[in-house]
């Protein structure tokens, strides 16, 4: 068991998918018994910044959200910038993080991927989360 919690950083601008990502994750910390709290921000940019604001209080970080392609150039923007900002966080100031933000072509893809009867990706990320602690040295 690690000293501090780890946190769910979950983006709920696509709720259906965010609620089956969460649901896999959550599974695999409670199997494990490891303690954990959530933060809900509005979507995947404002995840790095939630982090950033709370890295001394967590032991590690679970980034959950949905990026779908739409009409726009707005989908590069949301996917580089989101995923720029948590390896800056991991690389520069030591953060353990799985970054599970989904980045789909379509709303059934992502479905596919987050939901806890078919590929559930939530509960990959949150191996992730474990296994980079277990690397800083936090958790084994």
């Amino acid at each position: 068991m690690t000293r501090k919690p780890i946190l769910i950083v979950e983006a709920r601008f696509y709720s259906d998918i965010s609620d089956l990502l969460l649901a896999g994750a959550e599974d695999v910390l409670k199997r494990k018994n490891i303690e954990f709290e959530k933060l809900e921000v509005p979507g995947a940019l404002e995840i790095p910044a939630a982090i950033a604001f709370t890295k001394e209080q967590y032991a590690a970080f679970i980034a959950l959200g949905c990026v779908i392609r739409g009409e726009t150039t707005h989908y590069e923007t949301v996917c580089n910038e989101s995923a720029r900002g948590l390896m800056d966080l991991s690389i520069n100031h030591g953060v353990a993080l799985a970054n599970g933000i989904l980045t789909c072509e379509n709303h059934a893809q992502a479905l596919d991927r987050a939901d806890p009867a078919k590929k559930n990706k939530g509960a990959s990320f949150a191996e992730t989360a474990l296994k980079m602690l277990e690397i800083k040295g936090l958790f084994a």
